[in-house]
């Protein structure tokens, strides 16, 4: 009997599907890949933009440039692992229109090539060096010990082009890291970085500030993506909740109709059954009858009770024999554009970047991932665009917490995690946010739509630009960055500065569990103010204080809008048809703006950024989990920590400035009481010590 399907709550993001984003221009450029061809010229480049968007062939572009026009002896490109060597094929490029074709000689694509990275492959890197031929493909760790061995002067006057690099970072383990650092140092390389992932690592940054702030960056949105395909409309990401084995519960949230990765847990997570092989077993067995194996690719073959065959490739068996044929069939380039060749494929580590199946409608991942790049990554697989597919989701089923005290407390660290992650996904897939300050004399700019009525000048304005997907909102009493820097920040490292914030234990816990919308005691501005602003020195320690406050301000906003956006969409798009679904987000966002009569940065500070994530949640998990959840909480409340204190005097003393008298500890607002509790514990730490 098939169990009862749950309905998952989950975030739904739909796009116009304007076809832009896949239409190329004379020489065969998508509209990503022309942005970052215009900067082909800088030495240093940094390409973000989403799986699936064209980095590969954007870099082709620049290379052969960068050989042919920019006097450069040769490209080295460097990937992560074997099976992404392949987007660096040989491409006909002049066939749509580019001046000249990419060609790789076949010796010098080292992913192909037999023998170890340490041992053979180093020396192909020194006869490759030595040559005249001018590009070579190989892994990350073959380039780490080919630098280890000739140094960095070996490499002069080449293009280095590092992909996946979010791989990198500047942790001194990281042999990547430093000789980017090194290469940096020595200035005589060209670098071209590029990512799918919107966030430097999860926990270590890749390269040195000094060091980023050489790179010219190129930013393609998710938005921009997903907003330009032709056929794929609507995502949907969703978390849900089970008991028992979860193979138990699969099908609750695996639809066998539609084209899925699976990807099991970890063997060391709380989710696993502690055996991988037996899961995929389970797992065919909740699917229908097995009916063995097709000689031919190696899939699994299952009848379901409806009696269709599924065609089931796994890569989780170790067997090197049928896990190479597995591989093989799934990267058959003659079945990249048949939509039947396999139905479903269930992985465990691997199938996560550069993993090429457009047809893939549904990632279904068990067990939470500790990494939001990861999970970026994972959802990549099933955002490309393909005929036919209409809607994409992404589902992480986790272990609801459970009654014991050990387990409950790690299961409420898995929770906050995929709820983290999912809060970020919809900061990565939302419009781009400008703000600007309410001022007397500002104006419309032109493409921007202002809604009904259009541009009022005595009002907070929302404005919104179809074809750049980008918000401009105007918020009374915005401090505006005054750096470079901060205004950098400003523009393209908001999701940075909110990934850190919505990953920060303290933040997420007390904003979930403890905030007023949860009977909790926690203030919505100790989280938006306080802790927002120690995640931000901590981060960018070389701004002044003014500069912190302008980040700050911004994250915040653009953090809160998406969640106010996302209440009001969620409530007013039920059944208003696809009109309303496509521009619930924007509809959402100047809703709120015209509801509160004018947008300030007080009002917004007052937002619990994780009211709506508790809404969700409280949706998902049973009362009696929630109940215990809260209650593991409550018991670690922490009292004021003196760098708090101080922070909380240092908002006081604005206070001051403003209204011309101190916060008072028995005032009604809550917010002014908790400023005045700020000064008085600083005042008695200060008598305490006098006393000595």
């Amino acid at each position: 009997m098939k169990p009862e399907a749950k309905s998952i709550p989950s975030v739904s993001v739909t796009y116009a599907r304007n076809g832009s984003s896949t239409k190329a221009n004379a020489l065969g450029m998508r509209p990503m890949q022309e942005r970052a061809y215009e900067k082909r010229g800088e030495q240093y480049l940094l390409i973000k933009s989403p799986p699936a968007s064209g980095k590969s062939r954007a870099l082709m572009f620049i290379a052969l440039d960068k050989l042919h026009n920019q006097g450069l002896k040769q490209a080295i490109i460097v990937v992560p692992e074997k099976a992404i060597g392949a987007s660096f094929n040989d491409e006909a490029l002049s066939k749509f229109g580019f001046w000249t074709d990419w060609i790789v000689a076949p010796k010098w694509n080292l992913c192909n090539a037999p023998g170890s990275d340490n041992g053979g492959k180093v020396n192909s890197v020194e006869a490759f060096l030595k040559s005249d031929d001018k590009v070579l493909v190989c892994t990350h760790a073959t380039f780490r010990f080919a630098v280890d061995r000739f140094g960095v002067e070996a490499f002069d006057d080449r293009l280095i082009a590092v992909d996946e690099f979010h791989h990198v970072s500047t942790n001194p383990d990281n042999k990547l890291g430093l000789h980017l650092g090194q290469f940096i140092a020595r200035d005589r390389v060209h670098i071209v970085a590029m990512t799918g992932s919107y966030f430097r690592g999860d926990a270590e940054a890749v390269l040195a500030p000094q060091d980023e702030s050489k790179f010219d960056t190129v930013t393609y949105t998710y938005y921009e993506q997903l907003n330009g395909y032709e056929y794929l409309k609507q995502l949907d990401i969703g978390y849900f909740f089970y008991n028992g084995p979860y193979t138990d519960d699969i099908l609750k949230v695996l639809d066998p109709a539609e084209k899925t990765i699976i990807h099991i847990p970890n063997v060391n997570s709380r989710e696993s059954m502690g055996d991988k092989i037996k899961e995929v077993e389970h797992i065919l067995h909740e699917l229908g009858e097995w009916q063995g194996r097709d000689p031919a690719t190696g899939f699994q073959l299952v009848k379901t009770s409806a009696g269709c065959i599924l065609r089931i490739a796994d890569l989780v068996d170790d067997d090197p024999a049928k896990r190479d044929r597995v591989t093989a069939a799934l990267k058959d380039p003659a079945q990249k554009n048949n939509r039947d060749h396999v139905d479903i494929i269930i992985a465990l580590g691997m199938a996560k970047e550069g993993f090429d199946w457009i047809w893939c409608e549904h990632a279904l991942t068990v067990g939470y991932r500790s990494s939001l790049t990861e999970i970026v990554q994972i959802i990549g697989r099933a955002t490309r665009d393909a005929p036919g597919k209409v809607r994409a989701r992404f589902t992480n089923l986790i272990a609801e917490p459970d009654a014991s005290e050990e387990a409950v407390t790690e299961a409420v660290n898995d929770t906050l995690k995929a709820i983290a992650a999912s809060l970020l996904m919809e900061q990565v897939l939302a419009p781009r946010f400008e703000f600007k300050p309410k001022n007397p004399q500002g104006g419309p700019t032109p493409g921007f739509d202002y809604g009904e009525g259009g541009y009022d000048p005595d009002k907070t304005n929302v404005g919104f630009n179809e074809e750049t997907g980008q918000f401009q909102i105007e918020i009374k009493g915005l401090v505006e960055p005054k750096s470079q820097e901060a205004q950098r920040i400003c523009q393209q490292d908001l999701n940075e500065v909110i990934a850190a914030f919505v990953q920060d234990k303290t933040t997420i816990t007390r904003g979930l569990f403890d905030g007023e919308h949860a009977g909790g005691e926690t203030l919505a501005e100790e989280l938006t103010q306080l802790r927002m602003g120690k995640i931000i020195k901590d981060k960018y320690p070389e701004l002044d204080e003014e500069d912190q406050e302008a980040v700050r301000q911004h994250a915040v906003a653009a953090l809160n809008l998406t969640q106010k956006a996302k209440e009001v969409a969620l409530g007013g798009a039920e059944g208003d048809g696809e009109k309303s679904l496509n521009t619930a987000f924007i509809e959402g966002v100047r809703k709120y703006a015209m509801d509160v009569r004018e947008l300030d940065i007080d009002l917004i500070d007052r937002i619990n950024p994780f009211g709506e994530a508790y809404a969700i949640l409280a949706k998902t998990m049973s009362e009696e989990s929630l109940k215990q959840v809260a209650a593991v909480i409550g018991a670690k409340r922490v009292n004021l920590t003196i760098e708090e204190a101080r922070e909380l005097a240092k908002r006081a003393l604005k206070f001051k400035q403003e209204r011309g008298r101190l916060p008072s500890i028995t005032s009604a607002d809550a917010w002014e009481k908790r400023m005045a509790e700020g000064v008085a514990f600083l005042q008695r730490m200060k008598a305490e010590a006098a006393r000595g």
